[in-house]
């Protein structure tokens, strides 16, 4: 796939069109992305509930659509099992379902800048792991969808439903910005979406082994990524 030589739409024109989808459903959003942009438009899946049935909504509005993960080489076997679960029910063809990998296996890594990196420079392990494959896989496409919510954290208070993304200069649509967990959820129960079993064992926010643990009652839900440091994002949102 070769990569796009893209034009930013005027920050006037972006806004307008976030502040006219405000009220309308996800679906109505994700209508109009991919009436826009497709083929050239594809979902961010890490397989978190989010993804999950954004995903669900696309196939419904074009069975054709596409969706990447990055596989970090250290994801939880139960979100590849999600893989396998999606590609069974929406009969997802391989170029639909696209795997994106850092450019170094984690013993290449370990050689080059020391074992458990993710623990002494966690912020360098994610940029390696996630944001240059990410970087590398959107120069391929003029828009993404992403899970963003703006209850997930205060730094997604301001999301909006479609915004130009500078730090990887395209189009991103937020369909679930004004949704909560609840709607999300309830969304999964009503459509029997497939969704990852660690959220059932208190995993509300999934990433990587190393740096995921369980969350207890009444923490925040993110509080179980990075835990003993101060790292709040993986850098894939600025």
């Amino acid at each position: 796939m070769s990569e796009l030589v893209r034009t930013q739409p005027a920050m006037e024109e972006l806004q307008a069109l976030s502040q006219r989808l405000e009220g309308q459903t996800p679906q109505e959003v994700l209508a109009y992305a991919l009436d826009q942009y497709f083929p050239s438009i594809v979902l961010a899946c890490s397989f978190g509930p989010e993804d999950v049935v954004l995903w669900d909504m696309m196939y419904q509005v074009n069975p054709k659509a596409s969706l990447f993960y990055l596989d970090t080489d250290f994801l939880f076997k139960e979100t590849h099992d999600v893989r396998q679960r999606m590609i069974a029910k929406y009969l997802l063809a391989p170029d639909q379902l696209i795997e994106v990998k850092p450019d170094l296996s984690p013993e290449q890594q370990a050689e080059k800048f020391g074992d458990d990196l993710w623990l002494r420079q966690p912020d360098q392990c994610c940029n390696m792991r996630k944001v240059e494959p990410l970087t590398r896989i959107l120069k391929n496409y003029s828009a993404w969808v992403t899970g963003i919510r703006r209850d997930q954290a205060p730094t997604r208070t301001n999301t909006k439903l479609v915004e130009w993304d500078g730090k990887f200069e395209l189009v991103k649509f937020n369909p679930l910005a004004a949704w909560t967990n609840d709607d999300v959820w309830a969304y999964i129960k009503a459509h029997d979406v497939p969704y990852n079993v660690l959220h059932d064992q208190n995993y509300p926010s999934i990433g990587c082994t190393h740096c995921t643990v369980q969350v207890k009652p009444g923490e925040d839900p993110r509080s179980g990524r990075w835990q003993n440091s101060e790292k709040t994002e993986c850098g894939l949102h600025k």
